[in-house]
């Protein structure tokens, strides 16, 4: 989970596309890549000033094409772009300030359709052919979208009446079984349960503080990384944790607390489900079957915690390769630094502002 960062020292060109109507089609100027098979990034833009973009990168021939949306389709992708999602070579790209999910095909890139009626979407997951959830940071429930129709079918409550912290602002999800689990981040401490059959939370499972991302492992277990919060929050503050949740059950296990005031965040696993990194400052590997502290393999230029810096990661699913996203200042187009399994320099290209969730075209050589 990434915070929404507010920046307002933009240049005037950025306010004039924030004013833009993204439902207004213009003349396309983009051009196709070379090969299809790549690297989806997704920039976040900045809050209200609809700047967000998706750029492309051609792994094989180590080529970025930026803000393919608009270029291809003539279209502003709109405000906050955060996650995107790919099934049966069609891109979902999560739109959290606009409440909307834009749908393209990632072979032309072309725009297919898309579903609004949102409040504050986050990510999207497929449940089957005709089912999908959207999960929200506002709304205090789960959208059921059918991703063949594009409409919105339903809805799962997760709100109650426990306090004003614990209304369940839902983040990622992850399926084992008929169950997805999505885990709530914002002043919250709670990964929700789903039966996907039934299309209700049916149990809940109790972290530490703010559990930002999570993973599922080669056997079935569940990882989960929390941030603790902060110090001055009116929800409290702990130290950050890496814990571990056996599969199929509700046994917590505390695998690895970081000191206090570092905020660790982006866990991500590699395509054999034995191998964790994160994002702490630096760049760490943790393996599933060690009980051994994580390994730093990448050393971030920045120091200190100061917003910025390494902001994303993803690792690619056949080759193990790490894509680390720079958000520099927040303003200016962000970097992407590309390395291999043990952390040694690929490839460097520019991607746009804020560049905050990546997504792999099935196709990759």
């Amino acid at each position: 989970m990434r915070p929404i960062i507010l920046i307002f020292s933009l240049p005037v060109v950025l306010l004039l596309q924030g004013c833009m109507n993204d439902d207004e089609l213009w003349e396309p100027e983009g051009e196709m890549p070379l090969s299809t098979g790549g690297l989806f990034i997704v920039n976040e833009g900045n809050f209200t000033y609809g700047n967000a973009s998706l750029s492309f990168y051609d792994i094989e021939h180590k080529e970025v094409h930026h803000d393919i949306f608009y270029g291809i389709n003539g279209l502003p992708l709109g405000d906050v772009a955060h996650s995107m999602a790919i099934r049966d070579s069609l891109g979902y790209v999560v739109i959290n300030n606009s409440g909307r999910i834009y749908i393209i095909d990632v072979r032309t890139f072309e725009y297919v359709g898309k579903i609004t009626g949102l409040t504050s979407p986050r990510y999207i997951h497929f449940v089957n052919d005709a089912k999908a959830y959207v999960t929200d940071l506002y709304a205090r429930s789960i959208a059921i979208v059918n991703p063949q129709t594009y409409e919105i079918i339903g809805s799962i409550p997760v709100s109650n009446s426990n306090s004003s912290f614990f209304q369940h602002s839902t983040e990622q999800m992850l399926q084992y079984d008929k169950y997805v689990y999505t885990n709530c981040w914002s002043y919250d401490n709670q990964i929700l349960i789903i039966d996907s059959e039934e299309d209700r939370v049916v149990d809940s499972i109790e972290v530490l503080k703010q559990p930002n991302s999570m993973v599922l492992d080669r056997h079935n277990s569940l990882w989960v990384l929390t941030d603790g919060g902060f110090q001055e929050s009116p929800y409290g503050y702990e130290t950050p944790g890496l814990l571990r949740i056996k599969a199929g059950t509700r046994h917590v296990e505390i695998i690895h607390r970081f000191e206090e005031r570092e905020k660790p965040s982006e866990l991500k696993i590699n395509g054999t489900g034995d191998t964790l990194y994160f994002i702490n400052n630096h760049i760490f590997r943790y393996m599933v079957e060690n009980a051994s502290a994580p390994e730093l393999i990448i050393s971030s230029p920045y120091s200190g915690l100061a917003p910025g810096g390494y902001y994303a990661l993803e690792v690619d699913p056949v080759t193990s390769h790490l894509y680390v996203a720079d958000a520099i200042d927040h303003l200016q187009r962000g970097n992407i630094y590309r390395f291999n399994s043990t952390g040694e320099p690929v490839d460097t290209f520019s991607a746009g502002i804020t560049p905050g969730a990546f997504s792999f075209n099935p196709d990759t050589p």
